[in-house]
């Protein structure tokens, strides 16, 4: 009769027990200013950029040597105690949400740029430098870092190797996976492990790649070698309007089809301009349905050609109006409003939810079509901006986290964006990972024999499963669940899917 009214007095008592014994042992390991165990303490830690879900960590460890970083995960290690590693905590998928009963180790200390080599165009850091640091220590040879998020003033390049992040010259230079030479970390048993090289090749297979993108799950990350590019002579962004978005998005694929690879392609649909230009004045056209910032950099004659080039190939796709940059200062400008999308729509709800879908390029117009359906059905409003040129989209969907039943709508808001996106042909995340966000999404893309596989290598890394357990990777029994809930609400059914 007593026993479920005495369970959560348990589980406390289990809690306090456990978080004695972990503090004892990393004690030996910490010195006392890093070693978080009081509730007023942790709390800061208890989400990322993803705040709709927060879960207090039992212990928070901030190791200022690698040595403390490997006392601290053989620690962990020996007593089966769970681990998740931290950057700046700016990750908008859940990927750096605190394990109830386990440690979070925080690489904030990590802040040392220890090498800038102009000869070789390499940096080397450590995890927890900001991405804008280090493009700013390399200034001085006319040197720069190309992933730029619209975080990288304050996210770290451990979470950015974590996540594989972007940014908004992502389709010209690439992204985190595209930049980074080599990767040195530490095992989940504390066992130091490298990947990847400074050489051009490393024997064996490709692990660097498998690592970056991983989101914690596999090692942490303590040092990173990162391939620095030279500062173009010039850049110029077009600002072209779109009376449509059907003609925005087949504008965006008349680009690339013309043989163009801007240093930027980027999309804002009418709603999301509003927001911005109220809030940094950033000289948008608030008339039209959708905006396209294209970008072109090099020397100033590459820049005059391509500029023309991409201008025409705008006015054939029915662009209502072009707007070029005329220096610097207005090309910063045009990109502020798109770097301040995320704090704009941040002004006009509570909270709002970024979703991370990617899709073909040509199936735009399509999905944005599809969101403005899925505002009428979850009555919910969402802001779209786009990586265009590679089909990632950031949907952000607004709502109040404090009232269960909008957090409820959001949520099935954002399955069905992803969903819809696997149906057009795309994936359910392109750079902001797949954290506790999407894991029933992750149900959708993959089989159950595919979500085995990727289990199986983090198995191979990770034995004990400790390492940001419980993320990424679906479990057999959540997709069966997450397929009858499916079924039961006749959620979203799109035949080319897997059933289930």
């Amino acid at each position: 009769m007593n026993a479920p009214a005495s369970t959560p007095q348990i589980d406390a008592l289990q809690r306090a027990q456990r978080q004695s014994q972990v503090v004892q042992a990393l004690a030996s390991v910490l010195p006392a200013h890093a070693l978080l165990w009081q509730a007023e303490d942790t709390t800061p830690y208890e989400c990322d950029g993803l705040t709709a879900y927060r879960q207090r960590p039992l212990v928070v460890a901030l190791p200022e040597t690698e040595a403390q970083v490997q006392g601290v995960l053989k620690a962990c290690h020996a007593l089966g105690v769970p681990v998740v590693a931290r950057g700046a905590g700016t990750g908008l998928s859940g990927g750096a949400m605190p394990n109830a009963m386990g440690v979070t180790l925080s690489l904030a200390k990590f802040n040392q740029i220890l090498k800038i080599d102009p000869v070789s165009r390499t940096a080397v850091v450590q995890a927890g430098v900001r991405n804008l640091a280090i493009s700013e220590a390399a200034a001085p040879y006319k040197l720069y870092y190309a992933p730029d998020p619209s975080s990288q003033i304050a996210c770290t390049i451990g979470g950015n190797v974590a996540e594989n992040s972007g940014g908004v010259h992502c389709l010209k230079y690439g992204l985190t996976v595209h930049n980074v030479l080599k990767v040195r970390g530490y095992t989940v048993a504390g066992e130091p492990i490298e990947f990847g090289s400074e050489a051009l090749d490393v024997p064996g297979y490709d692990l660097l790649s498998v690592f970056i993108g991983s989101e914690g799950m596999l090692a942490v990350t303590v040092e990173v070698t990162v391939r620095l590019v030279p500062k173009p002579q010039l850049a110029r962004c077009i600002m072209a309007s779109f009376d449509d978005v059907r003609k925005a998005g087949d504008a965006v694929a008349a680009v690339i089809a013309a043989g163009i690879i801007p240093a930027g392609l980027e999309m804002m649909d009418q709603p999301m301009t509003a927001a911005v230009e109220d809030f940094v004045h950033a000289g948008y056209d608030l008339n039209a349905a959708a905006i396209l910032l294209c970008e072109s950099d090099g020397t100033p004659e590459e820049v005059e050609e391509e500029i023309g080039r991409m201008s025409e190939v705008l006015r054939k796709a029915g662009a209502t109006a072009i707007a070029v940059s005329r220096d610097e200062a207005e090309r910063l400008k045009y990109w502020s409003g798109r770097k301040n999308a995320f704090p704009a729509s941040g002004r006009l709800a509570p909270d709002y939810m970024c979703m991370d879908s990617t899709i073909p390029r040509k199936r735009l117009a399509d999905i944005l079509l599809a969101i403005q359906e899925m505002e009428q059905k979850y009555a919910l409003r969402c802001l779209n901006v786009f990586h265009a040129g590679d089909g990632n989209l950031h949907p952000l969907i607004l709502f109040d986290a404090n009232d269960a039943d909008q957090l409820h709508r959001c949520e099935l808001f954002g399955a069905d964006i992803l969903e819809t996106s696997v149906a057009m042909g795309g994936t359910v995340t392109g750079e902001h990972g797949v954290g506790v966000e999407k894991l029933n999404s992750m149900c959708v893309q993959f089989s159950t024999e595919e979500n085995a596989q990727m289990l199986a290598l983090k198995r191979a890394f990770d034995p004990q499963g400790t390492l940001n357990p419980g993320k990424v990777i679906p479990t057999h029994n959540r997709c069966a669940e997450y397929g009858k809930m499916l079924v039961r609400g006749g959620k979203i059914s799109h035949p080319d899917l897997p059933r289930f």
